[in-house]
C-alpha cells in the first residue's frame, strides 16, 4: 500500500438528503483506492458545511462518528461554494499529500478519482477533471457556459475548458496557493496562475442523484462576473479604447458639421442627435458600472476580511482513533 494521504474535500449547503446517498458513495472509493494501493489508509472525506440551515451537519457528524475515515468543518455562515471549497483545501494541506475537490451531488463521476492518483503519481500536481461533453444540460446552459469560457480566454484568463471545481491538487501546489490572499477568489482561474506540471481527466457528468441545485441564476452570473473581473483588467482597457474610438468620431463630426454649416442650411436631426445621446449616455453608464465593479472588489480587498470562519471542526469533539 502506498503512503500517499488523499483528502477528499466535499462542500456541503443545504444538501443533508443528498449526503446519505453520496457520503458511502465516496467512502466506498476512497476504500476502493486504498485496496488498490493507490492512496493511504490515513486517507479522509472532508466534509465541508457552508452553514447550511438544514440538518446537513448533523448527518456530517454522525458519519464522523460512525468511521474515521470521515471528518468535518462547519462554517459559521454560508460563505458560498468557492470559499467552502478554499476552507476545506487550507484545512487539509497539512495533513495529506493530495486533496480532490467534488460537489455533493454525484453529478462528478467518482470514479475518474482513481485516474487523478494515477497522473498525480505520474508526476502531475494539478490534475482537472473536464467533462467530456455537456449532453446533460440544456441547449442554453450548454451554449452559455461554453461562451463563457470562450470569452474569459480571450480576456487573456487561464481556465481549462468545461473544467468546474473537480480537480486533484498536491500539498505543495496548496502551500503556494496560499500565498493568494485575494477575498474575491476564482479557483478555476486561480490554478493555472499557481502553475507546477498539470493534466487534464475526462469524464462523463451525471444528473443530480437527489433534490435541486442550489446555485440559482444570480449566483451562476455572480460567480460568472467574479471570474472575469478577479481574473482580468481587460473590460476597463476595452472601455478605454472604446472612449478613445468615440472621441475620434466625435472629433470628426465636429469637423463635418463646421463644414457642412458653411456649404449648406444645417439639417434638423432630432432623432438622430437624440439617438446619438441616448447611445452614448447608456454606453457611459455601462463603462462606469464595469469600472465600480472593480472599485469596489478593491474596496473589499483593502478590508482584508478573513474568506471564511470555521465554527467547529469534528474532531475537536470526539477522540480520533
Amino acid at each position: 500500500m502506498k503512503d500517499t494521504i488523499l483528502y477528499i474535500v466535499v462542500p456541503v449547503y443545504k444538501d443533508a438528503e443528498v449526503i446519505k446517498i453520496t457520503g458511502p458513495m465516496f467512502l466506498q472509493q476512497l476504500f476502493d483506492m486504498r485496496d488498490e494501493g493507490l492512496i493511504s489508509d490515513k486517507s479522509r472525506i472532508l466534509f465541508v458545511d457552508d452553514g447550511s440551515p438544514d440538518d446537513s451537519w448533523g448527518v456530517i457528524k454522525n458519519y464522523t462518528k460512525q468511521d474515521e475515515h470521515y471528518k468535518g468543518i462547519s462554517l459559521s455562515r454560508n460563505r458560498g461554494h468557492q470559499n467552502a471549497v478554499t476552507a476545506g483545501m487550507m484545512e487539509a494541506k497539512d495533513l495529506c499529500d493530495i486533496t480532490i475537490t467534488i460537489d455533493d451531488d454525484g453529478q462528478d463521476d467518482i470514479h475518474a478519482m482513481r485516474e487523478m492518483v494515477i497522473e498525480y503519481d505520474k508526476g502531475c500536481d494539478i490534475v482537472y477533471g473536464v467533462r467530456q461533453n455537456r449532453d446533460t444540460d440544456t441547449f442554453m446552459k450548454r451554449f452559455t457556459a461554453e461562451s463563457y469560457y470562450k470569452v474569459l480566454r480571450a480576456l487573456g484568463a487561464e481556465v481549462v475548458f468545461n473544467h468546474a471545481d473537480y480537480r486533484l491538487v498536491s500539498s505543495r501546489v496548496l502551500q503556494e496557493f496560499a500565498n493568494f490572499k485575494e477575498v474575491n477568489i476564482y479557483l478555476r482561474g486561480l490554478f493555472p496562475l499557481v502553475g507546477f506540471k498539470s493534466t487534464s481527466v475526462y469524464y462523463d457528468r451525471h444528473e443530480r442523484l437527489e433534490g435541486e441545485s442550489h446555485y440559482s441564476l444570480s449566483k451562476m452570473l455572480g460567480l460568472a462576473f467574479d471570474g472575469i473581473t478577479s481574473l482580468s483588467v481587460k473590460p476597463i482597457k476595452i472601455i478605454t479604447g472604446f472612449g478613445f474610438a468615440v472621441a475620434l468620431v466625435s472629433f470628426l463630426l465636429l469637423i463635418y458639421s463646421i463644414i457642412i454649416h458653411f456649404v449648406e442650411a444645417t439639417p434638423q436631426g432630432w432623432a438622430s442627435t437624440a439617438c446619438i445621446i441616448c447611445f452614448l449616455s447608456g454606453m457611459q453608464m455601462v463603462s462606469i458600472g464595469v469600472i465600480g465593479e472593480y472599485i469596489g472588489k478593491i474596496y473589499l480587498e483593502t478590508k482584508a476580511r478573513p474568506r471564511y470562519i470555521i465554527r467547529e471542526r469534528s474532531w475537536e469533539n470526539q477522540d480520533e482513533n
